[in-house]
């Protein structure tokens, strides 16, 4: 079980990278035009265009939310033996917003295909994201049964 826990947080927070930068959607339209646009060129493309409260809020929760959770993990498994108590109460408030992106996404890819202005399938990136949100679930979980 102490084996476990490490390599689950690593694999986490690399498939919590790959998902930052890889893409996670196709869109194509009128079968010539094709985006496959990464979390991090979405953001960034939002906040170009002058939609930076919508940037910041896809920010916080796609990027700030589960970075902070990942190392608040990382700091419960690797913070000696008083590391659990070195995360703070409103940890678990992290956890509830977890899969908003994969839903968000997901949305995007449902509304895109019923309009039939475009196409979109999902990509690696939203995989891997969805991949280090289950396995940031499964670590906690493993270091609650470990404190």
């Amino acid at each position: 079980m102490r084996v476990l826990l490490p390599l689950v947080l690593f694999a986490a927070t690399f498939c919590y990278g790959l998902g930052l930068v890889l893409p996670l959607i196709r869109i194509q339209k009128f079968f010539v035009f094709t985006d496959e646009p990464s979390l991090v060129a979405m953001i960034a493309g939002l906040w170009g265009s002058g939609d930076m409260a919508l940037a910041t809020l896809v920010a916080l929760f796609s990027v700030a939310f589960p970075l902070a959770k990942l190392g608040l993990l990382h700091v419960a498994a690797y913070g000696g033996p008083d590391g659990h108590r070195m995360v703070p109460s409103w940890f678990r408030i992290l956890s509830n917003w977890s899969m908003l992106d994969v839903v968000l996404v997901a949305l995007v890819v449902f509304a895109a295909k019923t309009t039939g202005l475009a196409d979109a399938f999902a990509r690696p990136g939203l995989w891997f994201f969805a991949v280090s949100v289950v396995l940031t679930a499964g670590a906690s979980a493993l270091l609650k049964r470990q404190a």
